[in-house]
């Protein structure tokens, strides 16, 4: 049967529940391959996918599975994941993601919390790791290997496939599916339930608006813990295209990008602005290279909107020789569509990637409202905004600006903590983001930044920090910055520098103060920073001023660096930054010229 009679069969768009999820791929799309790996050499086809997950189901069931019981998955991206995911589906428990890099405070909360009764784990040291916190998790039988459960044969099991399919058609939309812990920016992570109906109401969604079938191809690097990977899981193998998994190094990406030549590529903003980055630098490297290089963006642009002259059209057609397919070979050269998420990206590299062929996306969303509240798309796309509303999600704003959702994708509350649930959703089910943002007039939502962020200096100015950093952030010299001023006279900065941009470099100060004084330009003058030190390490996980999702964990970054703050103000105490060498004298810090 072709993947076009499978689809004329097939009653509904997609199954109801993610139960029966593989069932119904494995039908429509058959042979077709399904998941990669290794480059490509390992390939798994749909009908492989369904018989994989009913076996991995079917030992689950083994080792005591119920429906309603949580179980954690604590692993890299990689295919067993996939089939440990759908097949927890199947027998109707509920998945709870654990971060890889999570250390054990947080790994002993997130299930001890949510109750997890089995850990499928990807090695025997992430068991060995779940093993030593046993005294803290009351609830857990079973510590399972990833690969043993997920292996091609293996200890045989009685559960009919009758018997299996009756528990997966038993799952309701209303049924429970994960519980999903944030970030933990500001405490310890909160589990958001979500049940197959939320995702469900998203995936639907997205059928109407990501463009995608059979021969396509997604690349994920994205860990699968976080619900923006699980979705691209979902939408891929919901119209028939092939998942291929990284190998699990995060410096060989580049390399893999090029070997998997993907069609479709999700990614946080740093992967595309470590492109443009490099690209830029290069070109900056050769006499006149800036001006040929904005000139080369500027004419992508215009031909990419379908507004190029015709005597632009011989320089559009050399600068694809000498950078448009240089940048899309970085991405193996067949790349259609790229979705970004999670954080603002630069404008600039938006700009040279479409100049080059390749629009990338930005939506926005939370694990609240599973995973998406508004996306652009290629049927509607604006850049610097985060997209519209996806279909059945309402969005407003507050008198405050706070964006509000609601829709059948907002998840009923948090796990075991009603006072969070009552304070995220109000009684008219809408969602209360803690985003702060605005509507145009076209429908377009654009974030600008984090209610809880917002700093408040001692003359009574309410800043938001989001903006000012990202402007600053976008010199590829940067790799962080955190506005700091609330309660203060004026606003200062710390910032991290890109070790890799800035290697060989002498004049890493001054590139910094260069990329300062551009951001001020963009801002009002009370959010123009007055004074920055440049770190000498950057922001990591293991720290603890970063989440496992790269978040910046403001409350953090304040203690840690207590004392450059304190430095930064005392080396201006008036608040008079008029001469750029006043102050305390250092190669790190120092106060800007008057905005």
């Amino acid at each position: 049967m072709t993947p076009t009679e499978s689809t004329e069969s097939t009653e509904s768009r997609r199954p109801e529940t993610l139960a029966l999820f593989t069932e119904w791929t494995g039908e429509r799309y058959g042979g077709l391959p399904a998941l990669s790996s290794r480059g490509g050499e390992d390939r798994m086809s749909y009908t492989e996918l369904r018989d994989a997950v009913r076996e991995c189901a079917r030992r689950l069931i083994s080792t005591g599975v119920r429906p309603g019981d949580r179980i954690g998955i604590l692993s890299e991206t990689r295919p067993e994941w996939t089939l440990t995911h759908f097949a927890a589906f199947a027998v109707g428990a509920v998945v709870v993601p654990v971060y890889p890099t999570a250390g054990e405070e947080e790994v002993a909360w997130v299930l001890g919390d949510s109750g997890a009764v089995a850990v499928v784990c990807e090695d025997a040291a992430q068991a060995d790791r779940v093993d030593a916190l046993r005294d803290r998790l009351p609830a857990l039988r079973d510590v399972i290997l990833l690969t043993g459960i997920c292996a091609p044969s293996g200890p045989a099991d009685e559960t009919s496939l009758a018997e299996l399919l009756s528990r997966a058609a038993a799952v309701k939309p209303s049924d429970l599916c994960s519980i999903v812990y944030t970030s933990g920016t500001t405490g310890p992570p909160k589990g958001c339930r979500l049940t197959h109906g939320n995702l469900g109401a998203v995936l639907e969604a997205n059928l109407d608006v990501v463009e995608g079938g059979p021969g396509d191809r997604t690349y994920l690097y994205l860990p699968l813990a976080h619900l923006l990977a699980q979705l691209i899981e979902f939408t891929t193998l919901l119209y028939g295209g092939e998942l291929a998994y990284f190998g699990g190094r995060i410096e060989d990406v580049v390399k893999e990008l090029a070997e998997v030549r993907p069609t479709h590529l999700p990614s946080v903003p740093r992967l595309f602005e470590k492109v443009h980055s490099v690209v830029q630098s290069l070109a900056e490297s050769q006499e006149g290279g800036r001006t040929r290089f904005e000139e080369a963006v500027r004419i992508g642009v215009l031909a990419a909107d379908g507004e190029l002259p015709p005597e632009l059209r011989d320089a559009h057609a050399a600068y694809d020789q000498s950078l448009y397919s240089l940048v899309r070979g970085v991405f193996g050269g067949r790349l259609r569509s790229a979705v970004t998420g999670g954080a603002p990206i630069s404008p600039a590299t938006m700009d040279l990637l479409r100049a080059c062929g390749i629009p990338v996306y930005e939506g926005y969303g939370m694990t609240e409202s599973a995973g998406v509240i508004a996306l652009n798309h290629p049927g509607a796309s604006r850049p610097g905004t985060v997209g519209r509303p996806i279909a059945g999600c309402e969005v407003r704003t507050a008198a405050d600006g706070e964006v509000l959702a609601r829709g059948p994708m907002i998840f009923p509350g948090y796990y075991a903590n009603p006072t969070a649930s009552s304070a995220a959703l109000d009684g008219d089910g809408w969602l209360h983001t803690g985003d702060l943002g605005a509507v145009d007039s076209d429908g377009y939502l654009t974030i600008t930044g984090r209610k809880k962020d917002l700093i408040i200096t001692s003359a009574g100015k309410n800043l938001s920090p989001a903006e000012v950093e990202s402007a600053i952030e976008r010199s590829p010299y940067v790799a962080h910055a955190v506005m700091v001023g609330d309660r203060r006279p004026y606003p200062v900065a710390l910032i991290t520098v890109d070790a890799e941009a800035a290697a060989g470099r002498q004049d890493v100060r001054e590139l910094v103060q260069e990329a300062v004084e551009a951001a001020n330009a963009t801002v009002s003058r009370p959010a123009r920073i007055r004074a920055f030190a440049v770190l000498d390490e950057d922001f990591t996980i293991a720290s603890g001023v970063l989440t496992p999702t790269l978040k910046v964990r403001r409350a953090k970054v304040l203690e840690r660096y207590a004392k450059e703050i304190e430095d930064l103000y005392r080396s201006s105490p008036s608040g008079d930054t008029s001469n750029p060498s006043g102050g305390k004298s250092s190669p790190s810090r120092g106060p800007l010229p008057a905005p």
